[in-house]
């Protein structure tokens, strides 16, 4: 069997920026033992499968060990190779996906995702994380995903954590963000995944699901600017509209071709 490939860099208006992520589509459901293997192959953060349902898409995201929920940028990559490469009739897309419809639109080369809110609420951080981390945060917050908030862009920089003291906890499928202010940008953040085989996320989309509500409640502001600030480093447009969030980003193609299977 082959199947068409496409490898896309999200949340970048630059090649070689933000996230890569795969994009394989799909005319019907292989065996998740399948999806996962090629998720393992690709090696990168996700790979996203689609297929059409209808007018719409089905779509499911797979890193190299696990399914996951949600991703915001293999959704954003999916949404460029539909609209863009595959030349879709339509610039507005729905996703069903495990966390519900996911609605994309594309104002040009601009793709807005719309995703669920996951407001954080106050938590105790766990023992694990603490000691993992070279200078604790100010406040502890979790969704899906623990939000450890600092003083400064500086410190999100500077942080490295201890990856091994980290990989004790298993936090499937969720992650650890750490975020500030930015000096830039409205805010900025990076992402840790413990156990995961790429332990920081290049630019996590998904993330801002709960990183927009709160920021956008500290600042009293409605429309911002993140920054993700990995090696590769991503920009996210942000929107906070109460039960959803928007996020919107650019993508570059990096690779197309095929791959075989069976």
């Amino acid at each position: 069997m082959q199947l068409p490939f496409y490898q896309i860099d999200a949340f970048t208006d630059t090649l070689f920026g933000g996230n890569p992520a795969c994009v394989i589509p799909l005319q019907q459901w292989l065996p998740d033992e399948m999806l996962l293997k090629i998720a393992r192959e690709n090696a990168v953060a996700e790979t996203a499968f689609f297929l059409p349902q209808g007018d719409d898409f089905a779509l499911r995201w797979f890193t190299p060990e696990i399914e996951m929920d949600l991703c915001g940028h293999a959704t954003l990559a999916t949404a460029h190779v539909i609209i863009s490469l595959l030349q879709h009739s339509s610039h507005r897309l729905l996703f069903n996906s495990a966390s519900g419809p996911l609605k994309v639109e594309a104002d040009g080369d601009l793709y807005t995702l719309r995703f669920p809110s996951r407001k954080p609420v106050p938590a105790v951080l766990p023992e694990a994380i603490s000691r993992s981390l070279g200078k604790q945060p100010l406040e502890v917050w979790k969704s899906r995903d623990y939000i450890l908030v600092y003083a400064t862009e500086t410190d999100i920089r500077e942080m490295k954590p201890d990856r091994q003291v980290m990989d004790q906890i298993n936090l499937d499928p969720g992650g650890v963000v750490i975020t500030a202010p930015g000096v830039h940008c409205d805010f900025v953040s990076r992402f840790f995944t413990p156990q995961a085989s790429i332990f920081e996320d290049p630019v996590t989309g998904s993330a801002h699901c709960s990183l927009i509500p709160y920021w956008s409640g500290r600042l009293g502001k409605r429309q911002l600017t993140a920054m993700q600030l990995s090696d590769r480093v991503g920009t996210l447009y942000c929107g906070d509209h109460d039960t959803v969030v928007t996020i919107a980003g650019y993508a570059r193609t990096y690779a197309t071709g095929s791959i075989r299977i069976g």
